[in-house]
């Protein structure tokens, strides 16, 4: 049994680097995919905790890793959105490997807390989830109101960006689409960037590739990044209708404005503790915040104490391998990046998304990724942070605890 369980947790690590790596395949794809073989009997010798370690393995690795092609290649996943933003500034500069180890670190913090807050998660939950539900919408219009507050450029423009890109996210979710986000995400961030990449003919210099002992990362900055996870994080973690976006939003306005490299561990430190967490919730309360989450429950028919001490477990070490595994592969994208045409690697990626999205979201989806790629031009021309374009997740999540 313990063999097959770390076979399961490798094989599971390998899975999540690959999903990471390739934009548009989620991790819910694989964990609905393999609960349809389940379904279809393929696995009615296994262990339902051996296909549960390998889930969670897969899920916190692919946490990890997924920040990668968002950072070199403006690729990015529903829950590493936002790294395009910094983490193309930095990659400009030279320093999109820099970028992609300040997630990890991140990352590794959200290992450590996930596992600081379990018991907290197990005791106090029940008590107080009620309460946490009818104060959300407070919570989030405040964070919006920060967003427009913090905003130094233009203020007026930071409202009409929100509300563009709210508006375009209550259709997109309301357009019975099988993958709403895939289009509506990529075109705000991923596309846009690639599309201004191609314009402005970018070149990208040498990566440099620096030791780990030598990141220079302040003390302070390591505390503002862990404040803001701590405050965003767990509300996130088994709220319906919050991700790691609208975390990073709430944590990063609460604290105050974060510099590029507070902002991309905060990044990774919210994409691994909303995923671990999810775990702990559906433990302590039986809700599903995540998709790994939801085939976890269909997979147990009891979720006892033992399960989720090895889910933890399969945590910490798959994020341990994960670590060095994605150091490993950010390595070999900084080594090769700058030797390949930006414009036309830009161009191939812009055709990859454009054909990932009508096989998973149809020509509706589409049109959805066009719309949204226009509203994230409008918001680099009119010079405004893109985190208001996380106004296409805020607004729709504010109206459906409102209503």
């Amino acid at each position: 049994m313990i063999i097959e369980i770390i076979l399961a947790l490798i094989i599971g690590v390998i899975i999540g680097s690959i999903t990471g790596l390739i934009p548009g395949i989620h991790i819910n794809l694989v964990a609905f995919f393999l609960l349809s073989l389940v379904t279809a009997g393929y696995f009615a010798g296994f262990s339902p905790i051996i296909l549960v370690v390998f889930i969670v393995s897969l899920s916190i690795t692919h946490t990890f890793v997924d920040f990668v092609p968002s950072i070199f290649l403006g690729a990015p996943d529903e829950d590493s959105v936002l790294s395009v933003l910094p983490g193309h500034e930095m990659l400009i500069k030279g320093e999109g490997y820099g970028a992609v180890i300040l997630t990890l670190f991140g990352s590794i913090i959200g290992i450590i807390l996930i596992l600081l807050f379990s018991p907290l998660f197990i005791f106090f939950l029940p008590t107080i989830y009620d309460y946490a539900l009818k104060i959300m919408p407070l919570i989030l219009i405040l964070a919006s109101c920060f967003l427009f507050y913090f905003e130094k450029n233009n203020r007026l423009w930071a409202i009409i960006i929100f509300f563009l890109a709210g508006f375009l996210g209550i259709a997109s979710l309301n357009l019975n689409l099988k993958e709403p986000l895939l289009p509506l995400l990529t075109g705000l961030f991923g596309a846009s960037s690639l599309i201004t990449s191609i314009s402005k003919k970018q070149k990208l210099p040498n990566q440099r590739i620096i030791k780990l002992r030598k990141l220079k990362i302040k003390k302070k900055s390591i505390a503002k990044s862990i404040l803001a996870s701590l405050i965003a994080s767990p509300l996130c973690s088994f709220l319906p209708g919050l991700g790691s976006g609208q975390a990073a939003v709430i944590g990063s306005e609460v604290t105050g404005d974060l510099d590029r490299k507070e902002f991309l561990i905060l990044l990774g430190s919210i994409n691994t503790i909303v995923m671990g967490l999810s775990f702990v919730t559906l433990y302590t309360i039986q809700k599903s915040r995540t998709g790994s989450a939801a085939a976890i429950s269909k997979l147990l028919e009891t979720f006892s104490l033992n399960n989720l001490l090895i889910i933890l477990a399969a945590v910490l070490i798959s994020g341990i391998l994960a670590f060095f595994l994605t150091i490993f592969i950010a390595k070999m994208f900084s080594k090769h990046i700058s030797k390949i045409s930006y414009n036309r690697l830009s161009l191939g990626i812009l055709i990859f998304l454009s054909m990932v999205i009508l096989i998973f979201s149809g020509f509706l989806g589409f049109l959805v990724f066009i719309v949204s790629t226009f509203t994230g031009l409008v918001c680099i021309h009119v010079g405004v942070r893109r985190t208001h374009l996380m106004g296409c997740l805020m607004l729709p999540t504010i109206l459906i605890y409102l209503l």
